[in-house]
Protein backbone atom coordinates (compact mmCIF):
# COMPACT_ATOMS: atom_id res chain seq x y z
CA UNK A 1 0.00 0.00 0.00
CA UNK A 2 2.63 2.47 1.02
CA UNK A 3 4.50 1.76 -2.45
CA UNK A 4 1.51 2.68 -4.24
CA UNK A 5 1.15 6.06 -2.93
CA UNK A 6 4.72 7.21 -4.59
CA UNK A 7 5.95 8.76 -6.45
CA UNK A 8 3.33 11.24 -8.61
CA UNK A 9 5.41 10.67 -11.60
CA UNK A 10 4.64 12.44 -15.07
CA UNK A 11 0.41 12.91 -16.49
CA UNK A 12 -0.81 10.18 -18.22
CA UNK A 13 -1.61 10.80 -22.17
CA UNK A 14 -4.46 13.13 -23.33
CA UNK A 15 -5.85 12.39 -26.90
CA UNK A 16 -7.94 14.38 -26.85
CA UNK A 17 -6.07 16.79 -26.94
CA UNK A 18 -2.68 17.05 -30.23
CA UNK A 19 -1.44 19.98 -28.34
CA UNK A 20 -0.53 18.72 -24.68
CA UNK A 21 3.13 17.81 -24.88
CA UNK A 22 3.94 20.63 -27.36
CA UNK A 23 6.62 22.77 -25.61
CA UNK A 24 5.20 25.71 -27.73
CA UNK A 25 1.90 25.40 -27.02
CA UNK A 26 2.47 25.40 -23.26
CA UNK A 27 4.56 28.29 -24.24
CA UNK A 28 1.12 30.22 -25.19
CA UNK A 29 -0.60 28.53 -22.79
CA UNK A 30 1.36 29.98 -19.99
CA UNK A 31 0.76 33.41 -21.44
CA UNK A 32 -2.95 32.78 -21.80
CA UNK A 33 -3.05 31.78 -17.90
CA UNK A 34 -1.72 35.12 -16.67
CA UNK A 35 -3.32 37.51 -19.25
CA UNK A 36 -5.96 39.57 -16.91
CA UNK A 37 -6.91 41.14 -20.65
CA UNK A 38 -9.00 38.08 -21.05
CA UNK A 39 -11.32 38.98 -18.39
CA UNK A 40 -14.57 41.26 -19.10
CA UNK A 41 -12.62 43.88 -16.50
CA UNK A 42 -9.62 43.43 -17.49
CA UNK A 43 -8.64 42.23 -14.36
CA UNK A 44 -9.33 38.48 -13.81
CA UNK A 45 -6.54 36.17 -15.14
CA UNK A 46 -6.65 32.39 -14.47
CA UNK A 47 -3.64 32.75 -12.07
CA UNK A 48 -6.29 34.87 -10.15
CA UNK A 49 -7.65 32.10 -8.70
CA UNK A 50 -4.75 29.84 -8.86
CA UNK A 51 -1.80 31.60 -7.47
CA UNK A 52 1.69 30.53 -8.09
CA UNK A 53 2.51 31.52 -5.07
CA UNK A 54 -0.21 29.40 -3.42
CA UNK A 55 0.50 26.33 -5.15
CA UNK A 56 -2.30 27.39 -7.49
CA UNK A 57 -5.03 27.93 -5.22
CA UNK A 58 -6.00 31.06 -3.49
CA UNK A 59 -6.15 31.18 0.13
CA UNK A 60 -9.80 32.27 -0.08
CA UNK A 61 -12.98 29.38 0.99
CA UNK A 62 -14.70 30.68 -2.40
CA UNK A 63 -13.38 31.74 -5.58
CA UNK A 64 -13.47 35.52 -6.23
CA UNK A 65 -13.20 36.73 -9.85
CA UNK A 66 -14.96 39.26 -11.67
CA UNK A 67 -17.81 38.36 -8.59
CA UNK A 68 -18.22 36.01 -6.02
CA UNK A 69 -18.14 32.27 -6.59
CA UNK A 70 -20.13 28.86 -4.92
CA UNK A 71 -17.29 27.03 -4.45
CA UNK A 72 -13.52 26.96 -3.22
CA UNK A 73 -10.91 26.79 -6.12
CA UNK A 74 -9.02 23.96 -5.46
CA UNK A 75 -5.14 23.45 -6.69
CA UNK A 76 -4.03 23.09 -10.11
CA UNK A 77 -1.08 20.84 -9.31
CA UNK A 78 -1.46 17.21 -10.92
CA UNK A 79 -4.64 18.50 -12.39
CA UNK A 80 -3.79 16.65 -15.59
CA UNK A 81 -4.39 13.37 -13.99
CA UNK A 82 -8.21 13.95 -13.34
CA UNK A 83 -10.25 12.14 -15.83
CA UNK A 84 -13.09 14.88 -14.32
CA UNK A 85 -12.33 18.46 -13.53
CA UNK A 86 -14.23 20.73 -11.28
CA UNK A 87 -15.80 19.78 -7.73
CA UNK A 88 -18.63 18.51 -9.67
CA UNK A 89 -17.16 16.88 -12.44
CA UNK A 90 -19.09 18.67 -15.24
CA UNK A 91 -15.61 18.93 -17.57
CA UNK A 92 -13.85 15.68 -18.59
CA UNK A 93 -10.45 16.88 -20.22
CA UNK A 94 -8.06 19.61 -18.63
CA UNK A 95 -8.59 21.58 -21.91
CA UNK A 96 -12.49 21.64 -21.31
CA UNK A 97 -11.75 22.86 -18.30
CA UNK A 98 -10.12 25.93 -19.15
CA UNK A 99 -12.51 27.15 -21.10
CA UNK A 100 -15.29 26.74 -18.16
CA UNK A 101 -14.02 30.06 -15.83
CA UNK A 102 -13.50 32.21 -18.74
CA UNK A 103 -17.22 32.09 -19.73
CA UNK A 104 -18.13 32.29 -15.98
CA UNK A 105 -19.87 35.49 -15.30
CA UNK A 106 -18.25 35.37 -11.87
CA UNK A 107 -14.68 34.32 -13.04
CA UNK A 108 -13.73 35.81 -15.96
CA UNK A 109 -17.17 37.08 -17.77
CA UNK A 110 -15.64 36.60 -21.60
CA UNK A 111 -16.94 34.53 -23.78
CA UNK A 112 -15.20 32.27 -26.82
CA UNK A 113 -15.59 35.07 -29.37
CA UNK A 114 -14.15 37.54 -27.00
CA UNK A 115 -11.73 35.22 -26.11
CA UNK A 116 -10.54 34.76 -29.58
CA UNK A 117 -10.42 38.57 -30.06
CA UNK A 118 -8.14 38.70 -27.29
CA UNK A 119 -5.87 36.47 -28.39
CA UNK A 120 -5.68 37.65 -31.95
CA UNK A 121 -5.14 41.47 -30.46
CA UNK A 122 -2.11 40.26 -28.03
CA UNK A 123 -1.40 36.17 -28.69
CA UNK A 124 -0.90 36.33 -32.88
CA UNK A 125 2.53 35.26 -32.88
CA UNK A 126 2.34 32.46 -30.01
CA UNK A 127 -0.66 31.05 -31.68
CA UNK A 128 0.52 31.52 -35.64
CA UNK A 129 3.20 28.78 -33.88
CA UNK A 130 1.10 26.35 -32.33
CA UNK A 131 -1.84 26.28 -34.49
CA UNK A 132 -1.08 28.58 -37.83
CA UNK A 133 -2.76 31.78 -38.80
CA UNK A 134 -5.62 33.04 -36.62
CA UNK A 135 -9.00 33.64 -39.62
CA UNK A 136 -9.26 37.14 -39.96
CA UNK A 137 -11.52 38.32 -37.00
CA UNK A 138 -12.18 41.94 -38.12
CA UNK A 139 -15.76 42.22 -39.33
CA UNK A 140 -17.58 42.67 -35.89
CA UNK A 141 -20.73 41.91 -38.05
CA UNK A 142 -19.79 38.36 -38.75
CA UNK A 143 -17.82 37.98 -35.37
CA UNK A 144 -19.22 40.00 -32.80
CA UNK A 145 -16.74 41.42 -29.72
CA UNK A 146 -18.52 39.01 -27.54
CA UNK A 147 -20.63 35.80 -28.60
CA UNK A 148 -21.01 32.34 -26.94
CA UNK A 149 -24.28 29.93 -26.22
CA UNK A 150 -25.91 30.44 -23.18
CA UNK A 151 -28.50 27.40 -22.44
CA UNK A 152 -31.72 28.97 -20.88
CA UNK A 153 -31.40 32.47 -21.76
CA UNK A 154 -32.04 33.18 -25.04
CA UNK A 155 -32.53 36.90 -25.03
CA UNK A 156 -28.75 37.15 -23.36
CA UNK A 157 -26.84 39.56 -25.74
CA UNK A 158 -24.09 37.25 -26.27
CA UNK A 159 -26.44 34.56 -27.15
CA UNK A 160 -28.42 36.49 -29.16
CA UNK A 161 -25.12 37.36 -31.03
CA UNK A 162 -23.73 33.78 -31.36
CA UNK A 163 -27.09 32.91 -32.73
CA UNK A 164 -26.36 35.21 -35.68
CA UNK A 165 -23.96 34.39 -36.42
CA UNK A 166 -23.68 31.03 -39.29
CA UNK A 167 -23.29 27.72 -38.06
CA UNK A 168 -19.70 27.15 -40.00
CA UNK A 169 -18.59 30.09 -38.54
CA UNK A 170 -19.77 28.82 -35.10
CA UNK A 171 -18.19 25.61 -35.17
CA UNK A 172 -15.48 27.11 -36.75
CA UNK A 173 -15.19 29.22 -33.24
CA UNK A 174 -16.06 26.04 -30.91
CA UNK A 175 -12.87 24.53 -32.26
CA UNK A 176 -10.71 27.75 -32.17
CA UNK A 177 -11.87 28.05 -28.48
CA UNK A 178 -10.99 24.28 -28.08
CA UNK A 179 -7.36 25.29 -29.48
CA UNK A 180 -6.97 27.93 -26.83
CA UNK A 181 -8.34 25.62 -23.90
CA UNK A 182 -5.61 22.80 -25.89
CA UNK A 183 -2.69 25.35 -25.28
CA UNK A 184 -3.75 26.03 -21.53
CA UNK A 185 -3.88 22.72 -20.95
CA UNK A 186 -0.64 22.49 -21.87
CA UNK A 187 0.80 24.53 -19.79
CA UNK A 188 -1.05 23.27 -16.62
CA UNK A 189 0.48 19.48 -17.59
CA UNK A 190 3.83 21.13 -16.18
CA UNK A 191 2.36 21.72 -12.85
CA UNK A 192 3.54 18.63 -11.03
CA UNK A 193 3.26 18.26 -7.43
CA UNK A 194 7.32 18.24 -5.98
CA UNK A 195 9.30 15.50 -4.32
CA UNK A 196 7.89 15.90 -0.69
CA UNK A 197 9.22 14.22 2.40
CA UNK A 198 6.69 11.60 2.15
CA UNK A 199 8.19 10.73 -1.15
CA UNK A 200 12.12 10.64 -0.25
CA UNK A 201 10.72 8.41 2.90
CA UNK A 202 9.21 5.63 0.68
CA UNK A 203 12.16 6.00 -2.05
CA UNK A 204 15.03 5.17 1.27
CA UNK A 205 11.96 2.15 2.04
CA UNK A 206 12.15 1.33 -1.76
CA UNK A 207 16.07 1.22 -1.52
CA UNK A 208 15.80 -1.32 1.29
CA UNK A 209 16.13 0.99 4.44
CA UNK A 210 13.13 -0.17 6.83
CA UNK A 211 13.54 3.41 8.60
CA UNK A 212 12.65 5.75 5.27
CA UNK A 213 15.64 7.41 5.28
CA UNK A 214 14.71 9.74 8.77
CA UNK A 215 12.34 11.33 6.18
CA UNK A 216 9.28 11.44 8.73
CA UNK A 217 9.41 12.28 12.12
CA UNK A 218 7.94 9.33 14.14
CA UNK A 219 4.79 11.46 14.48
CA UNK A 220 4.37 11.57 11.24
CA UNK A 221 5.04 7.88 10.93
CA UNK A 222 2.20 7.29 13.51
CA UNK A 223 0.17 9.64 11.08
CA UNK A 224 0.99 7.81 7.98
CA UNK A 225 -0.06 4.28 9.91
CA UNK A 226 -3.58 5.29 10.35
CA UNK A 227 -3.78 7.42 7.59
CA UNK A 228 -3.26 3.44 5.54
CA UNK A 229 -4.51 1.02 8.10
CA UNK A 230 -7.47 2.05 10.67
CA UNK A 231 -8.35 5.39 9.80
CA UNK A 232 -9.13 4.39 6.42
CA UNK A 233 -8.43 7.37 4.74
CA UNK A 234 -6.75 5.66 2.42
CA UNK A 235 -9.79 4.20 1.27
CA UNK A 236 -10.54 7.58 -0.60
CA UNK A 237 -6.91 9.17 -0.92
CA UNK A 238 -5.27 6.59 -2.59
CA UNK A 239 -2.64 6.42 -5.69
CA UNK A 240 0.27 8.39 -6.15
CA UNK A 241 -2.44 11.86 -6.24
CA UNK A 242 -3.66 10.79 -3.25
CA UNK A 243 -6.86 11.20 -4.51
CA UNK A 244 -9.18 8.14 -6.20
CA UNK A 245 -10.44 10.94 -8.24
CA UNK A 246 -14.38 9.82 -7.54
CA UNK A 247 -16.96 11.46 -5.73
CA UNK A 248 -18.31 11.24 -2.51
CA UNK A 249 -21.33 12.81 -0.01
CA UNK A 250 -19.89 13.54 2.91
CA UNK A 251 -22.90 15.22 4.54
CA UNK A 252 -21.31 18.36 4.79
CA UNK A 253 -23.50 21.32 6.99
CA UNK A 254 -25.02 23.91 4.84
CA UNK A 255 -22.82 26.90 4.60
CA UNK A 256 -23.22 29.44 6.94
CA UNK A 257 -25.56 32.24 4.77
CA UNK A 258 -25.99 29.68 2.38
CA UNK A 259 -29.52 28.92 0.33
CA UNK A 260 -30.57 25.96 -1.38
CA UNK A 261 -29.23 22.12 -1.62
CA UNK A 262 -26.17 21.87 -4.46
CA UNK A 263 -26.30 19.00 -5.73
CA UNK A 264 -22.85 18.33 -7.04
CA UNK A 265 -21.58 15.32 -9.37
CA UNK A 266 -25.25 14.93 -10.35
CA UNK A 267 -24.87 18.15 -12.29
CA UNK A 268 -22.16 17.78 -13.00
CA UNK A 269 -22.26 14.42 -15.12
CA UNK A 270 -25.33 15.45 -16.85
CA UNK A 271 -23.46 18.61 -17.91
CA UNK A 272 -20.32 16.36 -18.80
CA UNK A 273 -22.37 14.00 -21.15
CA UNK A 274 -23.66 17.61 -23.46
CA UNK A 275 -20.63 19.65 -23.16
CA UNK A 276 -19.40 20.61 -26.61
CA UNK A 277 -16.22 20.06 -25.64
CA UNK A 278 -16.67 16.59 -24.01
CA UNK A 279 -13.53 13.85 -24.86
CA UNK A 280 -16.09 12.39 -28.14
CA UNK A 281 -17.26 15.69 -29.51
CA UNK A 282 -16.65 17.77 -32.52
CA UNK A 283 -13.86 19.46 -30.88
CA UNK A 284 -12.07 16.61 -29.41
CA UNK A 285 -8.53 15.19 -31.03
CA UNK A 286 -9.90 11.84 -30.75
CA UNK A 287 -9.95 9.91 -33.82
CA UNK A 288 -13.61 8.93 -34.24
CA UNK A 289 -12.44 5.01 -34.34
CA UNK A 290 -11.03 5.32 -30.95
CA UNK A 291 -13.55 7.03 -29.36
CA UNK A 292 -15.31 4.27 -27.86
CA UNK A 293 -12.37 3.06 -25.88
CA UNK A 294 -10.35 6.65 -25.23
CA UNK A 295 -13.89 8.20 -23.81
CA UNK A 296 -15.06 5.02 -21.59
CA UNK A 297 -15.49 6.93 -18.59
CA UNK A 298 -18.03 9.95 -20.04
CA UNK A 299 -19.76 7.07 -22.29
CA UNK A 300 -20.48 4.99 -18.94
CA UNK A 301 -21.30 8.01 -16.91
CA UNK A 302 -24.69 7.89 -15.58
CA UNK A 303 -25.90 11.42 -14.37
CA UNK A 304 -29.21 9.48 -12.11
CA UNK A 305 -26.90 7.36 -9.87
CA UNK A 306 -28.11 7.64 -6.73
CA UNK A 307 -25.02 8.35 -5.04
CA UNK A 308 -24.19 10.87 -7.10
CA UNK A 309 -26.18 13.34 -5.57
CA UNK A 310 -24.44 15.55 -2.99
CA UNK A 311 -21.69 14.23 -4.10
CA UNK A 312 -18.56 16.02 -4.72
CA UNK A 313 -14.74 15.23 -5.65
CA UNK A 314 -12.01 14.21 -3.61
CA UNK A 315 -9.22 16.29 -3.70
CA UNK A 316 -5.34 15.66 -4.16
CA UNK A 317 -3.70 15.88 -0.41
CA UNK A 318 -0.66 16.53 -2.25
CA UNK A 319 0.95 19.92 -0.84
CA UNK A 320 -2.88 20.18 1.44
CA UNK A 321 -1.14 21.56 4.07
CA UNK A 322 -0.08 24.85 2.48
CA UNK A 323 -3.68 24.52 0.38
CA UNK A 324 -6.09 25.79 3.15
CA UNK A 325 -9.18 26.42 3.46
CA UNK A 326 -10.95 23.07 2.72
CA UNK A 327 -13.87 21.19 0.88
CA UNK A 328 -15.97 22.13 -1.65
CA UNK A 329 -17.01 25.01 -0.20
CA UNK A 330 -13.90 26.59 2.22
CA UNK A 331 -15.73 26.19 4.90
CA UNK A 332 -12.99 24.68 7.36
CA UNK A 333 -9.80 26.70 7.64
CA UNK A 334 -7.58 23.44 8.87
CA UNK A 335 -6.57 19.87 8.63
CA UNK A 336 -7.67 19.82 12.36
CA UNK A 337 -10.91 20.76 11.63
CA UNK A 338 -11.39 18.53 8.73
CA UNK A 339 -9.89 15.65 10.39
CA UNK A 340 -12.34 16.31 13.41
CA UNK A 341 -15.27 16.53 11.14
CA UNK A 342 -14.26 12.71 9.95
CA UNK A 343 -14.38 11.28 13.51
CA UNK A 344 -17.86 12.31 14.00
CA UNK A 345 -21.05 10.97 12.86
CA UNK A 346 -22.72 13.95 10.93
CA UNK A 347 -26.23 13.91 10.77
CA UNK A 348 -28.48 13.55 7.52
CA UNK A 349 -26.92 15.37 4.55
CA UNK A 350 -28.86 18.19 2.86
CA UNK A 351 -29.25 15.97 -0.25
CA UNK A 352 -28.56 11.97 -1.48
CA UNK A 353 -27.01 9.93 1.64
CA UNK A 354 -23.49 9.95 3.20
CA UNK A 355 -21.00 8.14 2.00
CA UNK A 356 -21.22 4.41 3.52
CA UNK A 357 -17.01 4.59 3.79
CA UNK A 358 -17.62 7.35 6.01
CA UNK A 359 -18.99 4.63 8.83
CA UNK A 360 -15.50 2.87 8.92
CA UNK A 361 -13.73 6.19 9.96
CA UNK A 362 -12.71 5.54 14.27
CA UNK A 363 -14.39 8.41 15.78
CA UNK A 364 -11.19 9.30 18.22
CA UNK A 365 -8.68 10.00 15.54
CA UNK A 366 -5.37 10.69 16.33
CA UNK A 367 -5.54 14.28 14.96
CA UNK A 368 -1.84 15.57 15.56
CA UNK A 369 -0.50 12.52 13.95
CA UNK A 370 -2.46 12.64 10.79
CA UNK A 371 -1.63 16.46 10.65
CA UNK A 372 2.22 15.55 11.07
CA UNK A 373 1.88 13.17 7.93
CA UNK A 374 0.01 15.41 5.81
CA UNK A 375 2.32 17.45 6.58
CA UNK A 376 4.76 15.60 5.11
CA UNK A 377 2.74 15.40 1.36
CA UNK A 378 4.19 19.23 0.69
CA UNK A 379 6.40 19.63 -2.08
CA UNK A 380 8.34 22.90 -3.93
CA UNK A 381 6.68 24.73 -6.26
CA UNK A 382 6.78 23.81 -9.79
CA UNK A 383 10.50 25.73 -11.60
CA UNK A 384 10.65 29.72 -11.37
CA UNK A 385 10.14 29.45 -15.26
CA UNK A 386 6.50 28.23 -14.69
CA UNK A 387 5.11 30.83 -12.10
CA UNK A 388 5.07 34.01 -13.71
CA UNK A 389 3.82 35.47 -17.57
CA UNK A 390 6.59 34.62 -19.72
CA UNK A 391 7.12 38.30 -20.56
CA UNK A 392 8.13 38.82 -17.21
CA UNK A 393 10.83 36.71 -16.89
CA UNK A 394 13.86 35.48 -18.15
CA UNK A 395 14.21 32.50 -20.65
CA UNK A 396 16.97 30.82 -19.56
CA UNK A 397 14.78 27.23 -18.56
CA UNK A 398 11.95 26.19 -21.40
CA UNK A 399 8.94 25.56 -19.77
CA UNK A 400 9.12 22.02 -21.35
CA UNK A 401 12.48 21.51 -19.13
CA UNK A 402 9.59 20.86 -16.26
CA UNK A 403 8.64 17.21 -18.08
CA UNK A 404 11.65 15.79 -16.35
CA UNK A 405 10.76 17.30 -12.59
Amino acid sequence: MLLSLSPPGLPPPDPSNRVANNTDAARLGQRLFFDTALSANGKVACATCHVPGKHFSDGRPLAQGIGATGRHAPTLLGAAWAPFLFWDGRKDSLWAQALGPLEAPAEHGLSRMGLLHGVAARHDASWKKVFGPLPDLSDRRRFPAQARPVPGQPKHPHHVAWMAMSAADRAMVDRLAADAGKAIAAYERLLVPGISPFDRYIKALRSGDPQGGAHLSDVARRGLAMFIGKGQCVACHNGPLLTDQAFHNLGLPRPVGASGVDLGRTIGADTAKRDAFRCDGPNSDVPESQRKEACAELRFLNPRFVDFQGAFKTPTLRNVALTAPYMHDGAMATLAEVLAFYGTRAGEPLIGHRDLLLDQVPRDLPVADLVAFLESLSGPLPPAALLAPLDHQPQATPPGSAHGQ
